[in-house]
């Protein structure tokens, strides 16, 4: 009762409700557009293409993208392009005196940096754009191509695919602004979640109607996925609290003294790094396999079958040392110690029993490298469990995906930001919140 009591006070306030509706549209649009096939295309002989994303680096894309990757779609490169550009102007970011400056200069800087990572998807689409139009012809039967392997159809077929990512960029963007959550965010996370059905069809299939295990082992995948869910809750929303003190100075019998305020708290986040060093250490991965493919060799065959095996030994091994390599990268670069000190000196905060200034950085920078261990460890082991279930278990490819990895933590710590935003709404109309409770009074027009 209480929960539909809180889906009642969500459309009772209309911003809330409005945003809500923005939201759902423009995801209903993106999913249509998946649908779309390239013009040019027959869709009835997409079968070999569908059967090249069942596994592998390829089936993990066409987990990102909703499936539109093996429907040759217009949006089949997906928001990935645009993910890679801000990945690599973060990243520029740390070395490139331009924008270094950009960072600081507020929202005009902003702009300015959104506006290169558009230019820089542009870039990238036009560079994945004919390596996909390759893969087709590759994959697909000559038949399949009403128009031939022309130039007219591949430079068609590349605008249209670098325009589908543009649009799906300007979606997230409008979902972002006049929705509720993250739009770039809630894109793959849609993507993700419209291959879960399907998956969990064909795992039961194998179990039930193939006599390999049965109800009982259905029910033993989804108490195991319950409780890797749980787990990666609690990955993302782990804190440790550094308790900060702050000094207020007050006028008393006509001379000032010190007072101390109230105890406060810096939460450092056990995994402050997101998702972002599983998304580096897959891009790593890929370029083993197509160093060693360049070669015939014995070794090189080798090297490339360990490598395009998502669910092998050897590539969970190396995934999972690239995991905590880049946790620490990551979080160095994003948990900027020096300046957290610097503006806890500032307001005239202390950490008790710590000084002030260097002595404050080097503390935080320790009690972080501390916490980053476990949570990549912790981050790594999640990772690498859809290989864990596959070999254990016996689990489906498809349906192993959402055990763990990059989708289950992208599901898990959107669904989070979503309703802590839906919440601040609640709360700041005084209502129940999703997340927290508090007095239930009128709401605030």
């Amino acid at each position: 009762m209480k929960f539909i009591n809180t889906l009642k006070n969500i459309w009772k306030i209309e911003e809330l409700k409005n945003r809500i509706l923005v939201t759902l549209g423009l995801l209903l649009v993106y999913r249509f557009g998946a649908q779309v096939v390239l013009p040019g295309i027959d869709a009835s002989q997409l079968a070999n293409l569908s059967s090249q994303t069942d596994g592998g680096l390829l089936g993990l894309l066409n987990a990102f993208t909703g499936g539109a990757f093996s429907n040759a779609s217009v949006f089949a490169l997906g928001i990935m392009p645009y993910i890679s550009a801000s990945i690599v102007v973060q990243l520029m970011g740390i070395a490139v005196p331009y924008l270094q400056k950009l960072q600081k200069e507020g929202e005009s800087g902003r702009r300015r940096i959104n506006q290169i990572t558009r230019w820089l998807t542009i870039a990238i689409t036009l560079v994945q754009g004919p390596g996909y139009i390759y893969n087709l012809f590759a994959t697909l039967p000559s038949s399949a191509f009403l128009l031939g392997s022309t130039v007219t159809f591949v430079t068609s077929s590349v605008i249209i695919l670098t325009t589908g990512t543009i649009f799906a960029m300007w979606l997230g963007e409008k979902i972002t602004d006049k929705g509720i959550g993250n739009g770039i965010s809630l894109l793959i996370m849609v993507g993700i979640i419209a291959t879960l059905p399907l998956a969990f069809i064909q795992e039961w299939a194998s179990r039930v109607t193939q006599s390999d295990g049965g109800l009982i082992m259905i029910l033993i995948e989804l108490v195991i996925w319950f409780a890797i869910i749980m787990a990666s809750v609690m990955l993302v929303m782990a804190v440790r609290q550094i308790p900060v003190q702050y000094a207020r100075r007050t006028a008393s019998g006509g001379y000032e003294k010190n007072v101390f305020g109230s105890r406060q708290y810096i939460p450092l986040k056990l995994n402050a790094s997101g998702v972002m060093p599983i998304i580096f250490a897959q891009a790593i991965m890929f370029i083993p396999a197509a160093v060693a493919g360049l070669s015939q060799s014995e070794t090189a065959q080798g090297v490339t079958a360990a490598f395009s095996d998502i669910f092998g030994f050897w590539y969970n091994l190396v995934f999972a040392l690239l995991i905590i390599i880049f946790t620490y990268f990551y979080t160095a670069i994003t948990v900027p110690t020096n300046k957290m000190a610097d503006d806890l000196k500032r307001s005239g905060g202390f950490i008790p029993g710590i000084r002030p200034g260097t002595e404050t950085a080097e503390f935080l920078d320790r009690i972080m490298s501390q916490i980053t261990l476990p949570g990549s460890v912790f981050l790594a082991l999640i990772a690498v469990f859809p290989a864990i279930v596959v070999s254990l278990l016996g689990v489906q490819a498809g349906w192993a995906l959402f055990f763990g990895g990059t989708s289950l933590l992208i599901m898990v710590g959107v669904a989070i930001d979503t309703m802590q935003q839906v919440n601040s709404y609640l709360l700041n109309r005084h209502y129940d919140g999703l997340m927290k409770t508090g007095k239930n009074r009128k709401a605030v027009a």
